[in-house]
């Protein structure tokens, strides 16, 4: 493993046309985190000295998304392929002596293992001039060629410009590269614009350090590492290529899923073993769910912290701020959000808890909220361990509910109750005899009448 500083160019400065949107290509997320940035996390496990990413059009988005990431931005304008997008950042690295690896910020899914064996190959000990990372998918479409006589790269050739015989080699060109700072640069100065498009072509470089008398090498890696996404419909391939890949490993580490093509998971979601998840629950970000927890189905759930044995849904929305602790247990239609539901504590159905904080064993009701906002300001529940809130209670925060407290059904409860004490707060009801068969009687005649 070489122990030379490392660089990273990152090409992000392509329009984006065929995904018509307003943001970035490269910020449109994937698992909930956008494409650049799935890249990037790869990119910094291998500690490089200099991130240098080439923009374009969008260049305020991407400076604001990359805000305190330690990358430099160098613009690429006019456009005029990507041997020009790598010239780019040659002030960038005026000074740095180093290995390069060259990137796009639309293929997000290049593994750190990945770029250490360009490096590794980079530095081996017949030190070629240039390392392309290739791939041999099943349909080789319009991808360029490389072409090769063992790792060795004899040619590189765009897919428009390839002979049939060219046509025919099934290893394709990623467009990812890997070469000492020294070398790039000084190559790249030497590249024309003497083809069908007429743009600078990186690939353009090993061609040339082969006509040197030096020599380039290859590594192979899986497709799905160097896919990239142009448009809406590469994005929700990849999304599901993603969230497959994540089920599998879920499954691997003993996670159930009743349905695994119904679960979606976010990028940082953690899910221990011994785990349920049953069809229909999609993770945002920030979610950890420990052991022998339950998820049921049709479940939203993101920013949560999911205790052991605890049980979750169906239909629960859970917020950023929820936590469960230890056996505690949320139903159906439940809502949380910012709020704490204490060991063993239970709300079964139809309940919506915010800013609060629920103690051990306690009960909530069917139909109770906590009114936690008063259109300004929010404000927070305290509900005792133990303590017992009836159906239909709205508890206007700021309020506590003492410990064995019980608060009866229908209340609103807008004062503190004592551990230990009953809340009532409710009309005293009344009869008036007969009413309603009387209400009935004329109701019918009245009904009967119309009908004539």
């Amino acid at each position: 493993m070489s122990n030379r500083p490392l660089a990273a160019i990152i090409l992000a400065a392509g329009q984006g046309t065929r995904m018509k949107s307003k943001k970035h290509k490269v910020l449109h997320p994937i698992a909930g985190k956008p494409m650049l940035h799935h890249l990037m996390d790869a990119v910094d496990d291998l500690n490089p000295a200099k991130k240098v990413v080439i923009v374009g059009s969008g260049k305020e988005q991407l400076e604001t998304a990359l805000a305190g990431t330690g990358s430099d931005l160098a613009v690429q304008e006019p456009q005029l392929g990507t041997g020009h997008a790598v010239q780019m950042a040659e002030d960038a690295l005026s000074s740095f002596d180093g290995d390069v690896l060259i990137l796009y910020g639309d293929v997000p899914f290049v593994p750190t293992k990945t770029m250490q064996a360009m490096i590794d190959r980079l530095n081996a000990d017949d030190a070629p001039a240039v390392v392309v990372l290739a791939f041999e998918p099943e349909d080789t479409q319009a991808y360029g060629r490389v072409i090769t006589d063992g790792d060795r790269v004899t040619k590189m050739v765009e897919h428009k410009d390839a002979s049939e015989t060219e046509r025919a080699c099934r290893t394709c060109n990623s467009g990812l590269m890997a070469a000492k700072a020294s070398d790039l640069f000084a190559l790249l100065n030497r590249v024309d614009n003497n083809n069908a498009s007429k743009e600078y072509y990186l690939v353009d470089i090993v061609n040339i350090a082969n006509e040197d008398g030096r020599h380039c090498a290859v590594v192979l890696t899986d497709p799905f590492d160097v896919a990239g996404i142009n448009s809406r419909a590469e994005l929700a391939h990849m999304e599901g290529e993603w969230q497959q890949r994540r089920r599998a490993r879920a499954m691997a580490d003993g996670v159930s899923l009743i349905a695994p093509e119904t679960v979606w998971f976010s990028y940082d979601t953690q899910v221990s073993s011994d785990v349920v998840i049953e069809p229909n629950v999609f993770f945002g970000p920030g979610v950890s769910i420990a052991s022998g927890a339950t998820i049921k189905g049709h479940s939203h759930i993101e920013g949560a912290t999911i205790g052991a044995d605890t049980s979750v849904g169906p239909f629960a929305r859970l917020r950023p701020g929820a936590v469960l602790e230890e056996g505690s247990k949320i139903g159906n239609f439940v809502e949380m959000k910012k709020a704490v539901l204490g060991k063993g504590a239970k709300a079964s159905h139809l309940t919506y808890l915010g800013d609060a904080e629920v103690g051990e064993g306690a009960n909530i009701g069917a139909g109770t909220i906590t009114c936690n906002y008063d259109g300004y300001f929010k404000y927070k529940t305290v509900i005792g361990k133990g303590a017992f809130i009836g159906s239909n209670s709205a508890l206007v925060a700021p309020v506590t509910i003492g410990e064995g407290a019980i608060v009866g059904a229908g209340a609103t409860v807008t004062k503190d109750v004592g551990a230990g004490d009953l809340a009532l707060v409710r009309a005293e009801q009344t009869a008036k005899e007969g009413w309603a068969d009387r209400f009935n009687a004329a109701s019918t005649k009245k009904k009967a009448a119309k009908g004539k």
